[in-house]
């Protein structure tokens, strides 16, 4: 049943090279038994008095975000993706074996075990074997932490969500928030007319706006960036493009500041991203927040997520970023404020320390 599976691990074993094999070997016999463990995202409140007096007012509300991405030509041991395979509820170590071409299983199983391997790390009253995970899928297929079923664990409400691409996967989490993420390759290139693509999916207003620019190169970049965006937020809200298509809600750029240096970050044009409902308001939200970014130097990801309406007067607010590029029970590396992890639109902090309240 599983011989074709058999035969990529086996391929993929051999088409090692010995220096690779060496490392990663090296590398996962010394992390084998444990992921690190990681604080829960929060959520904080932050007081200025002299700091940055044209940014923000005097008090504002940082909702606390984590990105981990993987990259799936950076694992090349055939142990570590045994490891990954066992690490797997038997349904889906199933479905990844049932695939059949090569490179697309590889990507399967780690997005699997990426999903896993992050929400084990998070501290807890007890420690969590990643195997033990329950998951659920919600009416529109989203998955969820199957939290009902998982009293045992002593989990936490954390929301997460995943995207992939042929050379990226990324996983963000969050705290009781619902969370959407999306990934797409800066390269990627669009075979129809982009206006006319546009026209199939987009608002009158977003199309409005591609339809402005002159430069073909610039035209392809912001379609990528909306669509991204777009599809962050109808992940986040959980119904995905079926439920809320992308023609019913607009995605607006509005001027906050210009020339502003966020710590760790290059100069940039700042802008709120905010969404508005073009004809379908019972199945959209503007109770959300968004961030954008180019992830890796390679991609564009966009992350969306509820707002938490307990504070009150907490109006538009940033979203605090924090980004880790991993090859879980290997390494783990911090990339926010780097040239890894760029936010280019929105309120997205790149790793910005402040002090306690």
């Amino acid at each position: 049943m599983y011989s074709s599976a058999s035969m990529f691990f086996s391929s993929l074993h051999r088409a090692s090279t010995a220096t690779n094999m060496h490392f990663f070997q090296r590398s996962f016999a010394t992390a084998a038994s444990h992921i690190v463990p990681m604080q829960l995202p929060s959520k904080m409140v932050v007081y200025f008095n002299d700091l940055w007096p044209l940014l923000y007012s005097a008090s504002t509300v940082w909702w606390e975000t984590h990105i981990w991405y993987i990259l799936p030509d950076e694992v090349k041991s055939i142990h570590l993706q045994n490891h990954y395979l066992n690490l797997l509820s038997p349904n889906e170590k199933e479905n990844v074996l049932k695939i059949q071409e090569g490179e697309v299983q590889k990507r399967a199983l780690l997005a699997r075990a990426l999903v896993r391997s992050t929400i084990s790390r998070y501290l807890t009253q007890c420690q969590i074997d990643p195997q033990a995970l329950k998951f659920k899928k919600n009416m529109f297929g989203k998955p969820e932490l199957d939290l009902q079923n998982s009293s045992e664990l002593c989990l936490p409400p954390l929301q997460f969500n995943i995207s992939h691409s042929s050379s990226l996967i990324a996983c963000g989490v969050t705290l009781h928030s619902p969370i959407g993420i999306d990934v797409e390759e800066k390269t990627r290139k669009i075979k129809n007319n982009i206006i006319a693509f546009a026209k199939r999916f987009f608002s009158p207003n977003e199309i409005e706006v591609l339809s402005a620019i002159s430069d073909p190169e610039r035209q392809r970049q912001e379609f990528i960036k909306l669509w991204t965006l777009k599809e962050a937020y109808v992940k986040a809200l959980g119904r995905g493009f079926s439920a809320v298509p992308f023609n019913t809600f607009t995605i607006r750029f509005d001027k906050t500041a210009t020339g502003s240096r966020l710590p760790g970050c290059k100069t940039y044009e700042a802008c709120e991203i905010s969404v508005e409902s073009c004809n379908d308001p019972e199945n959209c939200s503007s109770n959300v927040t968004f961030a954008l970014m180019e992830l890796s130097g390679s991609h564009y990801a966009a992350v969306c997520m509820e707002k938490d309406t307990s504070f009150k007067g907490a109006g538009s607010l940033p979203m605090k970023l924090n980004v880790w590029r991993t090859i879980p029970y290997v390494e783990d590396e911090c990339v926010s404020g780097t040239e890894a992890a760029l936010p280019i639109n929105g309120f997205a902090q790149a790793n910005v320390k402040f002090p306690q309240t």
